[in-house]
């Protein structure tokens, strides 16, 4: 029997054993994360008087935090951190602001990843990965220009758009497009009121009425909190960490997220013949990383098993893994070191089904020329 039908077979017993969410945890988890990340913006203030190699520092570690906070922030929007719903939306919009990420809209998208995940014709991951008639209908510059824009150097300032920039900008522009529709349409029907004007329009950014007001909310907390930390804190010192810190941050899970599903051979289908749990076990890697960094991104690392059931919380997950480790030994490991390795993996090979390096594109298609 393989290992997928062997999953598809205990699948029910591991996910029933596992999915129990700690409400003790899940606080113990939220208060070693906030508390030391608090204590760092406190060393902050210190440190600017006594050495800004000592700031950088400072920054670097935080930015382990920060991410931590955004992989906890991702736990509550699966409902898996806590036990209890409103634990999990109290503390999910919280992380959602130390990160920089409206976390209500950003948990719907990703529900979409889970729900298609190993189907490449409705998901391309967050690098947007082309298949290889894409990229061959490129031109010799615009192939130059997808690679060179997935490059691991380019992670931080990914991190800056995905984290700071974009949640900012798509709210303040859907937010001016509203106040417009809403005017034109009431000058044209003054008799209707402008709620109903409002719930007739379309953006991309969000999809209903509770998205927009999660983001509103999330933009107006943290605008704020900007204010208040450039008021104890030196506004150039401030920015200078927070941006740094923040992009790092989300430079690192960008590469993380990219690697679980980007790697050699990785699984990849189609509509035709998709199915959930190979890519579970195909198409998601495990990170094998050293203890203290599976501390500071919650076991994410563990991605083939949080991608069997997104239930299980991020503290039960090792468990599951050395409890059922025969049972995944098909998963691809990934070490720190071939990370750099996977991050080229930037093509969807439609033909194979499979995920491969511009290198093996190129060594095909030079064999194809040659026959």
């Amino acid at each position: 029997m393989s290992s997928i039908s062997r999953v598809k077979q205990q699948k029910r017993s591991i996910i029933n054993q596992h999915t129990q969410a700690d409400n003790v945890k899940g606080f113990t988890q939220v208060l070693t994360t906030l508390a030391p990340l608090s204590a760092l913006w406190y060393a902050v203030t210190l440190s600017a008087g006594v050495s800004y190699w000592l700031t950088a520092g400072i920054t670097l570690l935080m930015s382990l935090f920060l991410l931590r906070v955004f992989v906890l922030m991702h736990e509550c929007g699966h409902g898996s951190l806590f036990r209890v719903a409103r634990l999990n939306k109290t503390f999910g919009f919280i992380f959602g602001v130390v990160s920089g990420m409206p976390q209500y809209v950003w948990s719907q998208h990703h529900a979409y990843h889970h729900s298609t995940n190993g189907n490449w014709a409705k998901y391309r991951g967050p690098l947007n990965t082309a298949s290889v008639d894409d990229y061959a209908a490129m031109t010799r510059a615009q192939q130059h220009m997808y690679r060179r824009v997935r490059n691991i150097w380019l992670a931080p300032f990914g991190g800056f758009l995905y984290l700071i920039f974009n949640p900012r900008f798509t709210w303040l522009k859907g937010s001016v497009s509203l106040v417009g529709h809403i005017l034109k349409r009431k000058i044209a029907q003054p008799n209707v009121s402008a709620k109903k004007h409002a719930a007739e329009f379309k953006t991309p950014y969000w999809a209903s009425a509770q998205e927009y007001w999660h983001m509103f909310w999330n933009n107006v907390v943290l605008l704020s909190v900007w204010v208040l930390m450039s008021s104890w804190i030196e506004a150039e010192l401030f920015f200078a960490v927070y941006l740094t810190s923040t992009s790092l941050a989300g430079g690192a899970g960008i590469v993380l997220f990219t690697v679980q599903h980007n790697f050699e051979h990785s699984y990849a289908s189609g509509d035709n013949a998709w199915d959930y749990d190979a890519a579970a076990i195909k198409g998601t890697s495990f990170l094998v990383f050293p203890r203290w960094l599976h501390w500071f991104t919650a076991n994410i690392a563990y991605h083939h098993i949080h991608h069997l059931s997104a239930k299980i919380p991020n503290y039960r997950l090792a468990k599951c893994h050395k409890e059922h480790e025969g049972l995944f030994s098909d998963v691809t490991r990934v070490k720190l070191s071939r990370i750099p390795a996977a991050l080229k993996c930037i093509l969807w090979d439609t033909h194979a089904r499979r995920i491969i390096s511009v290198a093996e594109y190129e060594r095909q298609a030079g064999l194809r020329n040659c026959a």
